[in-house]
């Protein structure tokens, strides 16, 4: 199949092009880089069947080639980042919406969004079905990206039941893994940040509060089963293992032999108090399940994490030998 992916430079959709590209697929690239990186596609850049059109999905650019089935990622994903940028990350929940349905409609091939367990707000449900509608503050600081998620739903249903456009939706729970940027926001990167650089680990509120981890390869291969079918969702995607951010810290902690401290902060506003998916639908669907667990995903992670570091030593190094 040749296959688009937006926000293919990010960290989800990075994985993705490769798993498409190792099955055999054509894969075509989009992102503006606003929070995606080349680095991240480097090693495909010169892969047969890749070709990355940097240009921002919103902007509706123009895209002659045909696709047999669409990835729709782009979307900043973490609270830094969607802060920064509130009014463009509404815009890729419709505008960036609209273009990849009109794509579909137009080559006649599945259409797949990325959608998240924020939909769900702070739960009142648990663990979370994709019957449940969820407990989200629509004017809050977070609803530029939750709301933008639950817009782009209604949209893939509405082109779904009115023009039979094959749309499907998923919904991500917590994913973690190589190619999430250090300080990317969310709490395994800035765990594993802060133990590596000898810092506090910061935990906000009481560390109570639950999420449910899924490491990356096993998200890629239930997007894969996802985009290969034609259900048109909400199917939720993630690891029903549920751990507290508390026990969370101490488990980096462990793996990186780190002596770092605890530290608290207050609880930003609105910040789910539990999360874990219920993922029977997915499992009856498509006969999925994680298989990674958590502390081997760590282990992974923070060995990619490490090497960074080791590698922008090794870079300063060499700047500072040549300067001299």
């Amino acid at each position: 199949m040749r296959v688009l992916v937006t926000g293919g430079a990010g960290f989800l959709g990075s994985h993705l092009c490769d798993a498409l590209l190792a099955r055999g697929d054509e894969v075509v690239c989009l992102d503006n880089l606003c929070t995606g990186s080349l680095d991240h596609i480097a090693h495909l850049r010169r892969a047969a069947g890749f070709t990355f059109v940097q240009a921002d999905v919103c902007s509706a650019p123009a895209l002659p080639m045909t696709f047999d089935a669409i990835a729709h990622l782009a979307c900043p994903a973490s609270p830094p980042d969607y802060l920064r940028l509130p009014l463009e990350t509404l815009q890729i929940g419709s505008r960036g919406a609209e273009f990849v349905l009109s794509l579909a409609e137009r080559d006649g091939c599945r259409v797949l969004i990325s959608s998240t367990s924020e939909v769900y707000g702070d739960p009142h449900v648990h663990p979370q079905p994709e019957s449940y509608w969820g407990n989200v503050n629509p004017i809050g600081p977070r609803s530029v990206y939750d709301e933008s998620k639950r817009y782009s739903e209604a949209l893939f249903a509405a082109y779904r039941r009115a023009r039979d456009v094959n749309a499907g939706i998923v919904r991500i729970f917590n994913t973690y893994g190589p190619r999430l940027r250090p300080h990317d926001g969310r709490v395994v990167s800035n765990f594993i940040a802060q133990a590596l650089a000898g810092e506090p680990l910061t935990i906000y509120g009481t560390g109570e509060q639950t999420r449910s981890f899924c490491y990356v390869s096993d998200l890629i291969s239930g997007l894969l089963a996802a985009l290969d079918s034609d259900v048109p969702g909400p199917v939720n995607l993630g690891n029903p293992t549920e751990v507290t951010v508390r026990q969370l810290a101490d488990l980096v902690l462990a793996i990186t032999e780190s002596d770092s401290e605890l530290v608290t902060m207050p609880l930003p506003q609105d910040d789910p108090t539990t999360r874990k998916p219920d993922i029977t639908l997915a499992n009856e669907l498509f006969g999925w399940q994680p298989q990674v667990s958590l502390r081997t995903g760590l282990h992974h992670t923070i060995a990619w994490q490490r090497g960074l570091t080791v590698d922008r030593d090794l870079d300063q190094l060499v700047s500072a030998r040549q300067t001299a």
